[in-house]
């Protein structure tokens, strides 16, 4: 413990985790450390849940609301929704069972752009803090809490909450100490706000540690369990296809002078294609890479490995099991090749447009004409929320969307007439690629940006539908520049509710 908890005061604090999580009562606001399932708090959490469980045994409402720096882990989000613990969860979801209770309208939900959680915290949107509960690493001699996997928002939830509990957890790799940096401006508090003195993403402008008033410090917890991710599937050829378009428009890029040899700070979305494309850029061509992004992934460590990559910045890892034990085994080697900030840092937009960045993010569909709907299936379904996509998609030097150009075994189409939610206007892309090809909308008008779509990245089996709506649209829309003709708009999702399936009978 002398190791883990360097604050000799502080020691007197741990408490089992049966009694921190008494300290949570219902109807609390409680913020949580944790990014895309990594450092999270794990123990008191399932603790809480079993006071949750209990109390709705003898018919009394044990709920809270939940804030968090973006999607957990089972041990957090999965063991509060299996007992419907949860009355309000932001900013972002991946657990399937909290998913349920979302879209069965159980538990009340906001997806919100990431960069923004932290801001909108000290701005009392989400109410008054009553509890923060931060999973770190260590506690250091002057009471800095040096974090585990991720960052996100804890600093603002230690700022911001009434009371705050410690999770301690030794699964989480002591070298991990040094890797983070934590500037200590103000970032999302009152304007007007500190210019982020970030010029490049390998740039260190802060501290290792988190600070907390020790006098709020109500309970410290030692945990011993690991962040649970699932593994990623090996990319399929559909991703290796989309990769590889997006590699050709790299090189092309390149030489036509518009892209430095290096490229520039890639930021990558999470999932199969965004790993087959950093895959790709791992074979490829360029050299000394570097990300400035939310999360660390397999793909990156991979370059980061090989050297293809020189530095990775994000907010968080978000690995699989393989990858996270890779990179605990290793942390020597990985520990000087990465750095981890908070996500109001990671996913400012300032910062973003100063470096230029590469965003590729995935997307559920895109219409015609490039709108894109990142969040919600059929219009209405969440699946997990915005993200970060928001935040890098409009400041990016480029802006790129990837997907399959079908789902669910062809029954949905990736390119629709009319996106059933929009999360990022046409204003906001650039770049389209499924595994049918690469579309290229910068400097089109709204028509020609549909040809392009429709041309490059539908499917076959979709493609002379969509073609067909365009030219019906371009002689009875109500007007020419963005055609379209509202009775059939969103026909196609209609469809798929009534029958299965978008394509026509």
């Amino acid at each position: 413990m002398t190791e883990r908890i360097r604050n000799a005061s502080l020691r007197s604090k741990v408490r089992p985790a049966e009694a921190a999580a008494e300290l949570i009562r219902p109807g609390d606001v409680v913020g949580t450390s944790g990014f895309t399932g990594a450092g999270y708090p794990k123990a008191v959490p399932e603790a809480l849940a079993q006071l949750m469980e209990t109390a709705h045994g003898k018919g009394e409402d044990y709920r809270i609301s939940l804030i968090t720096g973006a999607s957990t882990g089972p041990q957090l989000d999965g063991a509060l929704a299996k007992v419907n613990g949860v009355y309000f969860r932001s900013p972002f979801n991946t657990d399937a069972g909290m998913r349920n209770r979302i879209n069965a309208g159980e538990t009340d939900y906001f997806d919100n752009h990431l960069g923004q959680v932290a801001g909108r915290a000290i701005q009392g949107n989400y109410g008054k803090f009553d509890v923060a509960v931060v999973e770190a690493t260590a506690i250091t001699e002057d009471g800095g809490i040096v974090p585990t996997s991720s960052v996100g928002n804890s600093q603002t939830f230690l700022d911001i909450a009434e009371k705050v509990i410690i999770e301690v957890n030794e699964w989480q790799h002591p070298g991990l100490e040094g890797i983070h940096d934590i500037w200590d401006g103000n970032i999302s508090g009152i304007p007007p706000r500190d210019i982020i003195p970030l010029t490049k993403a390998d740039g260190r402008i802060g501290g290792h540690s988190l600070k907390v008033d020790p006098n709020k410090i109500v309970a410290i917890v030692r945990s011993n369990d690991r962040d649970r991710n699932a593994p990623f599937a090996a990319p399929d050829d559909t991703a290796k296809a989309i990769a590889k378009h997006l590699l050709d428009f790299f090189e092309h890029e390149v030489k036509q002078g518009r892209l430095p040899p290096s490229l520039l700070p890639l930021q990558s979305g999470v999932g199969n294609v965004a790993n087959a494309v950093l895959d790709g850029l791992n074979e490829g061509p360029f050299e000394n890479l570097v990300g400035y992004s939310e999360v660390i992934q397999d793909g990156m460590l991979s370059m980061l490995d090989s050297g293809k990559m020189r530095i990775a910045s994000a907010t968080s890892f978000s690995l699989s099991p393989d990858a996270a034990e890779e990179i605990n085994n290793r942390m020597d080697f990985f520990r000087n090749k990465i750095i981890l900030r908070q996500q109001d840092v990671s996913n400012s937009p300032g910062v973003i447009r100063r470096l230029g960045c590469i965003a590729m993010n995935g997307m559920i569909e895109a219409d015609i004409y490039g709108n894109v709907n990142s969040t919600r299936v059929m219009g209405s379904k969440m699946m997990n929320g915005i993200g970060g996509s928001g935040d890098f998609a409009r400041s990016s030097y480029l802006s790129i969307f990837l997907s399959p150009s079908t789902a669910k075994g062809g029954k949905i189409s990736a390119i629709v007439p009319m996106a059933a939610h929009v999360d990022h206007i046409m204003q906001d892309t650039q770049i389209f690629v499924t595994e049918q090809g690469l579309a290229d909308l910068r400097g089109l008008s709204p028509v020609k940006r549909a040809q392009e779509i429709i041309s490059k990245c539908a499917h076959p089996d979709y493609k002379p539908m969509l073609q067909d709506y365009l030219d019906r649209a371009l002689k009875d829309s109500f007007g020419k520049h963005t055609p379209h003709l509202l009775d059939e708009a969103l026909a196609w999702h209609q469809r798929f509710v009534e029958t299965g399936s978008m394509l026509k009978a």
